[in-house]
């Protein structure tokens, strides 16, 4: 029996091209493109479905968001492996020419390569996590980790600005993390008070308002708030306040520092304590020769001037406008506004027909 050679020409028609001796056909391409699309909208949902489950919870966020990364992009990887392979690649025959092609993409793009390999490193290393609060002392950023992605950190302020940081930065370069373990940090409040002031009196008063206040955590024997004389200025007795403050309220610095400030200087007016300006007093010892009153004459005063009393004054109460400590009361922000538009949308497919 002949063999069909319509049906032989048909197949020889098919065919591209030739690779590494494997031949590349209409069909191979086809069957690439649907695995490809396949782990694409696989990676997709799966990221999806992890991002929901972060959202959800926060003990395990750090974990479900390395777990979201990785499956991510594992299931890319694996998509493109098998897309290679559907077309009739033989994968092992390409190795020399895959690695001639890596050494000239690595040489090309060697920055890409290494802020993507530190991204990786951040996510292993868990120094830094989505979530921490960070500040970069080379950068002079301050803000909370909210995505670490293949080639930059993106790191949202507490005004809301997002700053894109190269990944090798957290790793290269001095980060303070604030935040590291989900723990606190104790912080120092600077003041100071005129020279003359009771000193215990300006202790009691200020370390009861720094008790009093709701972003102050409960006293234990190890952390405890505390008031340093820390230092005889030119025109007042400089102090600072040691406080242990909440979560919420370390990443938030500036708030928390304005917030403290208020408080201590309520404190101080409730308590007639005075808080001084900077000032230079001028004391002439003699002049021309003369002290005194003759020195006084020279100067055309006749007496000698002496200050008039000064009228009591009742202390002034608490003003209790702090809007340093109403920001800081106030419900955290949205992790990510976009997760929430996103689940807004998802909730709303799911309730169509």
């Amino acid at each position: 029996m002949a063999p069909d050679l319509t049906a032989l020409d048909q197949i020889d028609d098919t065919a591209l091209l030739r690779v590494a001796g494997a031949t590349i056909t209409v069909g191979g391409l086809v069957s690439a493109a649907v695995i490809l699309g396949i782990a694409i909208v696989l990676s997709w949902a799966v990221t999806r479905g992890l991002r929901r489950a972060r959202d959800r919870s926060n003990r395990s966020a750090g974990a479900l968001y390395l777990l979201e990364k990785l499956a991510g992009y594992g299931i890319v990887i694996a998509g493109v492996m098998m897309a290679l392979s559907a077309t009739g690649l033989n994968l092992s025959s390409l190795a020399i020419f895959a690695g001639a092609i890596g050494i000239g993409i690595g040489l090309g793009l060697q920055g890409v390569v290494k802020e993507f390999v530190s991204g990786i490193f951040l996510i292993f290393d868990r120094m830094v996590s989505v979530g921490d609060y960070v500040e970069l002392e080379d950068a002079g950023v301050k803000g909370a980790i909210m995505e670490i992605g293949p080639r930059a950190t993106r790191i949202r302020t507490n005004d809301n600005v997002n700053v894109l940081v190269p990944n090798s930065h957290l790793i290269e370069g001095p980060v303070t993390n604030w935040t590291l373990k989900g723990d606190t940090r104790r912080i120092h409040i600077p003041f100071g008070v005129a020279y003359g002031a009771d000193r215990g009196k300006v202790r009691d008063a200020v370390l009861a308002a720094a008790r009093a206040s709701p972003f102050t955590l409960p006293e234990t024997d190890a952390r405890k708030c505390q008031v340093w004389l820390v230092k005889f200025g030119d025109s007042a007795l400089e102090f600072e306040l040691l406080v242990w403050p909440t979560k919420e309220a370390v990443k938030r610095p500036g708030a928390m520092h304005a917030a403290y400030t208020w408080l201590i200087a309520d404190a101080l007016d409730a308590a007639g304590v005075e808080v001084p300006f900077p000032q230079t007093d001028l004391h002439v010892r003699s002049l021309f020769g003369r002290e005194g009153d003759d020195a006084l004459k020279v100067l055309g005063h006749g007496e000698r001037l002496t200050p008039a009393p000064a009228a009591p004054q009742t202390p002034p109460q608490p003003s209790g406008a702090n809007d340093a400590a109403d920001d800081l009361l106030a419900p955290p922000p949205s992790p990510d506004p976009e997760p929430d538009r996103q689940r807004e949308a998802d909730r709303a497919s799911d309730r169509r027909p």
